[in-house]
């Protein structure tokens, strides 16, 4: 465990920062630097912690952004726009925020003389529409130009590109995460899991984009959060890439909905709608590099997921 850091964190009040900012909080101090866009971190236990420092901002000022970073030892980069109907309305914005957004916090971070850490987050989706057991040294993806789906993943792959670029000419202490469908408590915005969650605890009609039969691997956010600990503290990480996920939670999506039903006891139905755009078959991610060199190895099951999950949204319907 590492103490007496300051760590700076864009995107600081998204759910997988909120996680880890619950690991580190205690013994170091944290920065979030976020628009608040989406927002866990504000009725999170952490919010008037005495060592969090909170700054509204965004990646796209790169003035702030650099001021703002100033004497950071370790910057966690999980600032980014994600999910597909985001996406489909704002590909512009989409390909600012995760291009030039990256490409400012890595500027800052060398004008500041980053020294232990710079974390940045990519995403599974650079592999492709099919992704069986992929490894970080596969090739990457880039799609038709113009399709949704592709214009996200592009964005990413550009900043991993240029996050080792940083690392190669100017030895900034990289390392790349691709997360793997991450869920859990404090999840906002467009994941599958916790909107499937959030109607079955409601007896709501579960809509799925298609047949159902994409299979994708879960991976339970505190299990993420427990590898980029290891990302960010283990030296041997630097200059790599690390897929972050859960190979043996998977399920297609159809799959998902019928076992969140089952596991929540919902009388909720499964209807079927068309796809919003190009989808991905299958997305399930090798995980040998991460335990080979980390020793990371996920530990949740999809039904404790599910519960954990679903037990931290009746709390957040029905606060004591």
């Amino acid at each position: 465990m590492i103490k007496n850091k300051r760590i700076f964190i864009t995107g600081g009040a998204g759910f997988i920062a909120n996680t880890l900012i619950g690991h580190y909080v205690d013994h170091n101090m944290i920065t979030v630097y976020d628009n608040f866009h989406r927002d866990t971190l504000s009725n999170s236990r952490y919010a008037n912690h005495p060592n969090i420092t909170i700054i509204k901002g965004d990646v796209l000022d790169l003035e702030l952004l650099t001021s703002s970073m100033a004497g950071a030892d370790i910057v966690v980069h999980a600032a980014g726009i994600a999910g597909i109907d985001t996406v489909i309305k704002n590909p512009v914005k989409t390909m600012r925020v995760n291009m030039i957004g990256t490409s400012n916090a890595l500027e800052a971070a060398q004008i500041n003389g980053v020294k232990d850490r710079f974390i940045d987050f990519s995403t599974s989706e650079v592999f492709g529409s099919m992704a069986f057991r992929s490894t970080e040294e596969d090739s990457t993806v880039s799609g038709s130009a113009g399709e949704a789906r592709w214009t996200y993943a592009v964005s990413k792959l550009a900043g991993e590109h240029l996050a080792h670029a940083y690392y190669n000419q100017f030895q900034l202490p990289v390392v790349t995460v691709r997360p793997f469908n991450v869920y859990g408590p404090g999840q906002t915005g467009e994941g599958a899991i916790q909107i499937f969650i959030k109607r079955a605890l409601e007896n709501q009609d579960i809509k799925i984009d298609g047949d159902g039969n994409q299979i994708r691997a879960w991976c339970f956010v505190d299990d993420f959060v427990d590898c980029l600990i290891r990302c960010i503290e283990d030296p041997k990480a630097i200059g790599k890439s690390f897929n972050l996920g859960n190979a043996r939670a998977v399920i297609t999506i159809l799959g998902l909905a019928q076992t969140v039903c089952r596991v929540l006891k919902s009388d909720s139905k499964i209807i079927f709608e068309p796809p919003l755009s190009a989808d991905i078959a299958i997305r399930i991610p090798s995980v040998e590099k991460s335990f080979k060199i980390l020793g990371f190895k996920a530990k949740v099951d999809l039904e404790e997921g599910i519960l954990r999950t679903a037990e931290w949204m009746k709390t957040e319907r029905n606060p004591a």
